[in-house]
């Protein structure tokens, strides 16, 4: 086991009715905001009115920027920069899911610190200051509510990049399962598979001695899949139970604590990054495609105990059991049972699925690779984010 520090400052405020405690969080911090969100299904939901209620009898001023749009652009951080600093604005509130998120935490660094603030997420320079965030969760799916992560897009390429800075982390995420009832069946989905993704980028480690963290992901992973299925069932929409645990699930998959100890891979985000700039593919939506196509790569490489990891996976997420008789077999069943579980509640699993043309691998090889390989389980070079979106076609 790795060394290992563990520190998570976000006061979580979970419950059904929890939005009402906005202003009193908020005030903690700032007597003026930016609030920043969709300005869709948020204000036509009436979420952003009760919020602006909440802030009023607290007494918090806000400014307001709306246009978060999927895979947040640079644009639009860039324009609530300038509005924070104009406003002098002490803290952002995000309201809706990782994308209203990870927009607001890529302004709180640009509204601390000159300069430009893409040179943050292009690896050009680091820092440990940005204005508190706060949020309001709408989608539960990449945990960015209680994360040191943000990822942006910067339209000029199109370059979807993150950045893991701990100033960043929210002091305060509101999560009431209720608001999740009126969500998209795709984007429940979306959320899902984004979720269940982080727990397994930690999961897939050569870290030994790891058996606590093995053990919480592993459940996590079950307690996942057997609510998504609550909530894909007939008349499961609206299963308070079933959504609470999906929404802690996603806040805890992405919050650090199952890192502890362990150092996880991460490529298969870094191979959809180039999924979701250069076709707009959903995030949760590119990494059912990758994911599986990523396992049976390290298949494929043939290293025993590698594909005894992917076995014990396919034992213990996904019920494999001893009538498998070698490990490769197990574990070829068990992404065989992932990628129904995807396809079960809607999920591509192959290019063609989500209209993703094959004749730009190359080029998307080539460009998750920029800043060198990728991957930690299994460091991949271009030839091997080559083999991989090749069977992610097939």
């Amino acid at each position: 086991m790795q060394n290992f520090v563990y520190c998570n400052k976000t006061k979580i405020i979970f419950g059904k009715g929890t939005e009402s405690q906005v202003g009193s969080e908020t005030v903690l911090f700032a007597k003026k905001i930016l609030l920043h969100h969709s300005g869709g299904s948020t204000v036509r939901s009436g979420l952003i009115d009760r919020i602006k209620t909440s802030l009023k009898e607290a007494g918090v001023e806000w400014a307001e920027l709306t246009g978060v749009l999927p895979n947040p652009r640079l644009s639009l951080v860039r324009k609530g920069i300038e509005i924070v600093k104009n406003e002098k604005c002490s803290l952002i509130l995000a309201v809706g899911g990782g994308s209203a998120i990870d927009s607001a935490k890529a302004i709180a660094l640009g509204a601390a610190n000159e300069g430009d603030v893409w040179d943050f997420y292009d690896r050009k320079r680091t820092t440990n200051a940005a204005l508190p965030v706060g949020s309001v969760v709408t989608i539960p799916a990449a945990g960015s509510e209680s994360s040191i992560s943000s990822v942006i897009t910067n339209e000029d390429g199109p370059y979807k990049r993150g950045v893991n800075l701990p100033c960043t982390r929210p002091v305060f995420s509101i999560l009431n399962p209720e608001l999740t009832y009126t969500l998209p069946a795709y984007q429940t989905a979306c959320g899902v598979t984004d979720m269940m993704a982080h727990i397994m980028e930690r999961y897939f480690t050569r870290e030994p001695h790891v058996e606590l963290t093995d053990e919480l992901c592993e459940g996590a992973l079950r307690a996942i899949i057997r609510n998504a299925r609550v909530i894909f069932s007939a008349g499961g929409e609206n299963n308070y139970d079933a959504r609470a645990e999906i929404m802690w699930a996603g806040a805890v998959a992405h919050n650090g604590f199952l890192d502890t100890g362990r150092i996880g891979d991460w490529a298969s985000h870094a191979l959809d990054h180039e999924l979701t700039a250069l076709f707009e593919t959903a995030h949760g939506a590119g990494l059912a495609i990758i994911f599986p196509a990523w396992l049976k790569y390290n298949i494929q490489a043939g290293e025993a105990e590698v594909i005894k990891r992917i076995a014990r996976f396919a034992a213990k997420v996904w019920g494999v059991d001893g009538a498998f008789y070698d490990y490769k077999q197990a574990a070829l069943e068990g992404i065989f049972r992932m990628e129904n579980f995807f396809k079960s509640i809607g999920m591509p699993v192959r290019f063609c699925d989500a209209d993703i043309d094959p004749a730009r691998i190359p080029e998307m090889a080539k460009r998750v690779v920029h800043f060198g390989p990728i991957g930690q389980f299994r460091k991949l070079e271009e030839k091997d984010a080559q083999a991989i979106y090749k069977l992610a076609a097939e």
